[in-house]
């Protein structure tokens, strides 16, 4: 066991050594991981390429695209040529700082309570950012409340299974190219069932599929052969899965 003085010395030298699950503060801890493509947060490049395949071209000049969770706005360079303004929304300062220099129009601001006009969005995107809200109800309020009628949700996250626990936490913070220890907190894990129903409320529509990384690209991401995995479609929802609908 450490003696309290060294304790007290390895905080100072490494708060993330002693940080909670799903701690905000990681997120600062870990800045300079956001952009290496073999880093921290290697999956949420491919999770971002993922996401940005479910949202069209846009069909008007001016169109609004917001972001909530962008993180160091890692799904700008796939949004490229498909004519959004492109705002994301995220509470931690030193990812928005590095999501302006990417293009985007960063807004400090918490999902539960977004600083944004209602039906502002031609898209609303919430990447990896439901599994970590203490109130999956409200976050998903605020993400319709900025759409406007027509306008398309794309939702990606983790599910509320044993199956999603122990792959995404128990497995996943051990291996490369996973998540970081601690970045989850799997009582917050989404139940299925409960997002459709709030987004009804809301009059948006899921439709619900799983995903899962390629089997081949996860080898050669291994073996250092590619910094990236593409994520396939799969039918299961259990642990991974997308979530798309329209504003009525």
């Amino acid at each position: 066991m450490l003696a309290l003085p060294e304790v007290r010395t390895r905080r100072r030298s490494h708060p993330e050594l002693f940080r909670g699950r799903n701690d905000p503060a990681q997120y600062d801890d870990l800045a300079g991981e956001w952009w290496r493509p073999r880093g921290a947060f290697a999956a949420l490049h491919w999770l971002a390429a993922a996401r940005a395949d479910l949202v069209p071209p846009a069909d008007r000049p001016g169109a609004v695209l917001v972001d909530l969770g962008c993180g160091a706005g890692l799904l700008a360079p796939h949004l490229a040529g498909k004519g959004y303004h492109h705002i994301g929304v995220d509470l931690g300062a030193s990812a928005l700082t590095q999501a302006a220099r990417h293009g985007v129009t960063a807004v400090r601001g918490d999902v539960l309570r977004v600083p944004l006009a209602d039906g502002c969005a031609d898209v609303v995107t919430a990447g990896e950012i439901l599994e970590h809200v203490t109130d999956l109800a409200r976050a998903v309020g605020e993400a319709c409340r900025l759409l406007r009628t027509g306008g398309l949700l794309v939702i990606d996250t983790l599910a509320a299974t044993a199956a999603a626990r122990f792959l995404a936490v128990t497995v996943a913070e051990r291996v490369p190219g996973g998540p970081p220890r601690g970045i989850h907190d799997p009582v917050l894990f989404v139940d299925r069932a409960a997002l459709v129903r709030e987004c009804a409320a809301h009059g948006v529509r899921l439709r619900l599929r799983g995903l899962r990384p390629c089997l081949t690209d996860s080898v050669r991401w291994l073996a250092g052969r590619t910094d990236h995995v593409r994520m396939r479609p799969t039918r299961s929802t259990a642990v991974l899965f997308q979530a798309v609908g329209r504003r009525g």
